[in-house]
């Protein structure tokens, strides 16, 4: 997420902001451990605001979770980018509150949700004590997934990790180490090319003003400089490197149109720029057998 405007993704995450004691945004390059901890905090401190603004959107409360993979409002339950999940071990990377884990059981998969925030998980469990519809949670950074080789069926993210880490290459070949041969790894991001404009959903996230290939991570700082918040970028070349390198094929790549029905803000996205590039990538992978 390249330098937000003034006032633009700021006043959506004061308390977050205020709690962590940001003050500013620096570029610095971050190994996972820091990155890793700045996210923990991040989430954990953001949990309520997060679901305050986007919780129904994504079902958080519904009786049986749901499965959005995206602001465009992609479903799962249209999609079918997981194929059949009937009777699946499925691992959710970036579960945040679990809704999409929770909406995989209702379709009859074994879903396993895993993040790296108590606060984001707990938001999951609180809704799995009024509905009643549980699955597993974990929490576990992506970057080392603690299971065993040829764990699950399916692995899927939807914005989950895959943007926070550090190493997201080597949060590929954890994917496919877990993986079962037959298996599809399916995870939604920020479209790369999103990277070279402001975080603003208005006129002023028309304009480039970052290099696409500048892939310094987006970093938030207290007075101290400890990082509060980070996002890497990988251009669309690097994700398809990552990819490959892990031993995965690619394919899919689905770009979202911005629907007609939707004109709600989430963040960047908005009707206004959802109309002229597209704001999510999403890759569609398989373990070959």
């Amino acid at each position: 997420m390249p330098e937000p405007a003034p006032g633009a993704s700021q006043d959506r995450h004061a308390d977050a902001n205020a709690q962590l004691g940001t003050v500013g945004v620096s570029r610095a390059r971050l190994d996972s451990a820091t990155s890793q901890r700045a996210s923990r905090s991040w989430w954990d401190a953001d949990a309520d605001a997060y679901h305050l603004t986007h919780g129904e959107f994504l079902g958080v409360d519904s009786d049986a979770g749901e499965f959005v993979w995206c602001p465009e409002g992609l479903h799962e339950g249209d999609m079918h980018l997981l194929g059949d999940v009937e009777g699946k071990a499925i691992l959710e990377v970036g579960c945040g509150s679990a809704p999409c884990s929770r909406w995989l059981a209702s379709q009859g998969a074994r879903p396993v949700g895993l993040d790296l925030s108590m606060g984001m998980l707990a938001r999951g469990l609180a809704a799995m004590e009024r509905t009643g519809n549980r699955v597993s949670l974990v929490q576990a950074g992506a970057e080392y997934l603690p299971f065993a080789n040829e764990s699950f069926d399916i692995a899927c993210s939807a914005f989950g990790a895959v943007p926070f880490v550090a190493d997201s290459a080597l949060l590929m070949r954890e994917v496919a180490r877990v993986l079962r041969p037959g298996g599809r790894w399916v995870f939604a991001v920020n479209h790369p090319m999103r990277w070279i404009f402001p975080d603003d959903p208005g006129e002023a996230g028309l304009i480039a003003t970052i290099s696409y290939f500048d892939r310094s991570p987006y970093v938030e700082v207290d007075a101290q400089g400890t990082p509060t918040y980070v996002e890497h970028h990988r251009t669309l070349g690097d994700r398809v490197r990552e990819i490959v390198a892990a031993g995965l094929v690619l394919e899919d790549v689905v770009e979202p149109d911005w629907p007609e029905w939707l004109d709600r803000e989430w963040g960047q996205w908005s009707p206004l720029r959802g109309a002229l590039f597209p704001g999510t990538a999403i890759f569609v992978t398989a373990k070959p057998l």
